[in-house]
């Protein structure tokens, strides 16, 4: 397996250490809109002495206490586990140069490092986590395919029934209960470091506690049926919190100078996460059912070190439990392959049994129930929209799901499971394993619907089992599901069908080529990240339409569309469960086509695989449509008689019914219009004579492009629709298109007055974003008019542009 190169969006000090397991006590306090956490790290370290252990970490999230422990050494594969990396840990071995006396006598605690540096973390090298075997390894690169655990989970065990029952329940984890007897640790000189929470130094001079039993503290191994506790109680731990980036900070740990590699010890965090990146509260009113509270998680890409201390990055990949409390007649979901509820007490108990990333650990709490819409599918969502989200997929998740299995192997997750959350949830789709996050307002776009789940779905084989190993090479995961998308629904809908939708996405991707210039940095696929950029900012077209056309042409030089489908299936045997570089899918390409090795197609002129992820600009080559001609050729008919000069409205409205057309068909419409924007004022009155009554019966998708057309030609006959939509819509990705193109144009005023009558029904994030867009818009109504006026005007953070949010739609 090829090496990853360092990770600059995260501060930790991944590559010193290997992450086997990690457990969450969490408790959820909706008065003080915080998660109150115990987070618990199952460790070694990979060479002796190892410098400090740096987790990523971010200012909403408040560290009061770390402790530390020897834990039992890591179970030695045996030879029929090495096709199941994540076996349960039958039991603990013996411990290994034991830390601690047995609990109930005096104890003697060794003292973190000596000589311990903040800086240690910086500029060492050191092997990526995942090359080291382990109880969730990453697979040899060279060996042989690893298949998913031989043992079958119960069908029945793998997500909430619903919070009265609890007949599928696991046991609970035994708490975290030490002696209650004074431990003493012996006096020895350290470095001074500041509790972050209280503001007050420590040092691992004499110190006395007294132990207490801890309802938030976790089992260990990765099993939490039944697993036995270490037996040493834990230790302080001196800590600091350090800048990073605007997007997080570093929490610094320092650890014991005779940890011996691959050592197993634990680390205890006490936190407190408040609003952050990834934990949005919502009081009732912002749901839909406007009764509870909800609250969710957003990890993609970097924000889930607002939720808890990680090692932030796509690198790293491990097994995880959680404990969470709630109040009463809230429900709890998280992306996780088992789980139970225990009603007397309030907790759920969740535990993910396949290694995964820190970004696809997700939770969502609130007033949502399930209905079964399949053998291993289920959707969650508030009980007044469950009916709708059940019958538009009632059935065809499960199709959807055989189609991918048919094409790329066995669903190894299990579950298959949708949450529907409320408007405020900031992107459109989330490929969370097990619980995929899709945001509500796309129920009422059948079409975009369909294709935004069966991304998801793409991604449990392409992102979730194998992961890009940095946020620099994001194709590996968009590029490939974007393209298994498109192989699923091409088995399920026809040829014609995806060739529509691909139209749809590369005018999208065209038009984002010219709002960012040929030129841009981030059309690469294979982009370069300076230190302190968000990789969030990287989302974009190119990193799904360009790497999807990268994909296609390798297909196509295969010459055989099965056979490639063999060779993306055997790559996801070959590398299940690891994170990868692009190198890796390069050379076992090659490897697979012996034959197209010889020929050196790596080296094509002017299609070198080099330049199609190092070169910017568009794709060096892009796929034929021309099957989806039965839909397309109507749609270029229609606009051109249109666009035509001098225009005769009669003859473009008899040449085709748009009321019979697919949403693809009518958006790809519309967005050609607004392509070719200001039209003539006698077009666009054609226009609204024409469509209008028709696309106000029509989704949201459809009839934002017909707004946004209104606003760019300042068509004020048909203004008071735009206030009717803004009045109803809260989704950012529906508000915030219209309210850029309204600032750009004449009609700030307008927009400002809008946004007043209905800031109360939008999240604070949301309010926030359209508050900077209409403060922009000020600002250059008062330029254009005063420039020195303009100068004096506080300046809003930029925003993303109308453009391409409105077509990246963005599906993490």
């Amino acid at each position: 397996m090829a090496s990853a190169p360092p990770d600059l969006a995260s501060a930790s000090s991944f590559r010193h250490y290997r992450l086997h397991h990690f457990h969450l006590g969490l408790e959820l306090r909706p008065e003080a809109r915080e998660l109150a956490g115990c987070l618990v790290l199952d460790l070694s370290a990979l060479e002796p002495d190892p410098c400090a252990l740096v987790l990523d970490s971010h200012p909403a999230l408040s560290v009061e206490s770390v402790r530390w422990r020897r834990g039992p050494p890591p179970p030695q594969a045996s030879p029929t586990q090495e096709k199941s990396p994540c076996s349960p840990w039958s039991s603990p071995a013996p411990l290994d140069t034991p830390l601690c006396q047995s609990p109930g006598s005096p104890t003697v605690c060794h003292s973190p490092h000596p000589s311990f540096s903040p800086n240690d973390h910086h500029g060492r090298s050191g092997p990526l986590n995942s090359p080291t075997p382990g109880p969730c390894g990453s697979l040899d690169s060279l060996g042989p395919p690893v298949s998913a655990p031989s043992t079958p989970l119960n069908a029945t065990s793998h997500l909430i029934n619903s919070p009265s029952s609890d007949s599928a329940a696991l046991s609970a984890p035994s708490p975290d209960s030490l002696s209650s007897s004074s431990i003493t640790c012996t006096p020895v000189s350290a470095p001074f470091f500041t509790n972050h929470h209280s503001g007050a130094s420590v040092s691992d001079t004499s110190c006395h506690f007294q132990s207490t039993p801890d309802p938030l503290a976790a089992p260990t191994g990765p099993d939490p049926v039944g697993s036995p506790l270490y037996s040493c109680p834990s230790c302080p731990l001196v800590f600091r919190v350090d800048a990073f980036t605007d997007y997080g900070s570093a929490l610094i740990l320092s650890v014991p100078d005779d940890l011996q590699p691959h050592q197993p010890f634990q680390v205890i965090i006490r936190y407190t996460a408040t609003v952050g990146p990834a934990v949005w509260w919502l009081d009732p009113e912002l749901t839909y059912g406007n009764s509870k509270l909800f609250v969710f998680t957003q990890g993609h890409s970097v924000c889930n070190r607002s939720f808890f201390p990680c090692f932030d990055t796509p690198a790293v990949k491990c097994t995880y439990s959680a404990t969470v409390k709630a109040p009463a007649g809230i429900q709890v979901l998280m992306s996780a392959t088992r789980s139970s509820y225990q009603e007397e007490e309030g907790v759920y108990q969740f535990y993910m049994e396949y290694p995964v990333p820190a970004y696809l650990v997700a939770l969502v709490a609130g007033d949502i129930i399930p209905a079964d819409i399949g053998p291993r599918s289920r959707v969650w969502a508030e009980p007044c929209l469950l009916s709708t989200a059940t019958s538009k997929l009632d059935g065809l998740v499960e199709r959807w799901l055989c189609a991918a299995e048919n094409l790329y192997g066995p669903y190894v997750w299990g579950r298959y499971d949708l949450v529907f959350l409320p408007p405020s949830f900031p992107i459109v789709a989330m490929e969370n394993p097990c619980l995929t996050f899709i945001i509500s307002s796309i129920l009422e776009s059948d079409e975009f619907l369909i294709i935004d789940v069966i991304h998801e779905i793409a991604h449990s084989w392409f992102g979730n089992a194998v992961t890009n190993a940095t946020w620099e090479e994001m194709w590996l995961s968009e590029g490939l599901a974007t393209y298994a998308q498109r192989r699923i629904t091409t088995e399920t809908y026809g040829a014609a069908f995806t060739c529509l939708e691909t139209a749809f996405r590369l005018d999208a991707l065209h038009r984002q080529m010219k709002l960012l210039g040929h030129d841009t940095p981030v059309s690469k696929l294979q982009v370069k990240l300076e230190l302190g950029v968000n990789p969030s900012n990287l989302m974009n077209l190119f990193t799904y339409e360009k790497g999807y056309c990268f994909v296609y042409y390798l297909s196509q030089l295969c010459g055989d569309l099965k056979r490639f489908d063999c060779f993306l299936r055997a790559y996801i045997e070959k590398y299940m469960f690891s994170s990868v570089v692009a190198q890796d899918l390069l050379d076992s390409f090659l490897n697979f086509f012996p034959e197209l090795q010889e020929k050196c197609v790596e080296s094509r002129e002017g299609l070198e695989f080099d330049r199609w992820l190092n070169a910017t600009g568009p794709p060096l080559a892009e796929p034929d449509l021309s099957q989806g001609s039965s839909f397309t050729n109507p749609v270029e008919t229609l606009c051109r008689l249109w666009t035509a000069d001098p225009l005769d409205a009669s003859a473009a409205v008899a040449s085709a019914d748009i009321t019979t057309w697919r949403t693809f068909q009518t958006v790809l419409f519309l967005d050609r219009l607004l392509d070719r924007s200001p039209l003539p004022h006698e077009v666009m009155a054609q226009l609204s004579k024409s469509y209008s009554s028709l696309l106000d019966s029509m989704n949201a998708e459809i009839r934002i492009r017909w707004l946004q057309l209104v606003v760019r030609n300042n068509y004020y006959p048909d203004l008071y629709k735009v206030r009717r939509f803004l009045e109803n819509q809260m989704s950012r990705m529906y508000t915030v298109p219209l309210y850029e193109d309204l600032c750009a144009s004449s009609l700030n005023p307008f927009a400002v007055e809008v946004f007043y009558q209905t800031q109360n029904q939008l999240h604070p994030n949301l309010r926030k974003t359209i508050q900077q867009i209409l403060l922009q818009g000020v600002n250059s109504a008062l330029s254009s008019t005063d420039p020195a006026m303009g100068a004096l005007t506080t300046p809003a953070e930029p925003t993303q542009g109308a453009i391409s949010l409105r077509d990246v739609n963005v599906l993490a």
